[in-house]
């Protein structure tokens, strides 16, 4: 693999995650993908990217499977969720 590939796939990762997030807020989106279907991430405006994960996914795909592509338009920033915190000397 690549340091390319590499990267490609950790970006792959990192969205998968943050759709997971999505999912678990708008349940209501998982009516939309049928159960048999091979979901891929896609970002707006990254045509690198964007063949590289459809690429993927065709290849993982069964014959007649449904292919749903999920393209990101934008990403908020990131934040921690923790709303507490302490600190403390352990040695």
């Amino acid at each position: 693999m690549t340091a390319a590939e590499k990267k490609l796939g950790e970006k792959n990762l990192d969205l998968i995650f943050e759709f997971e997030k999505y999912v678990l807020e708008h349940p209501e989106i998982t009516e939309k993908i049928p159960r048999d279907a091979v979901v891929f991430m896609k970002v707006a405006g990254d045509g690198n990217f964007n063949r590289w994960s459809e690429r993927k996914a065709k290849k993982r795909a069964k014959k007649g499977c449904p292919l749903i592509a999920v393209t990101v338009k934008r990403l908020g920033p990131v934040h921690s969720r923790i709303e507490g915190l302490a600190l403390e000397h352990a040695a």
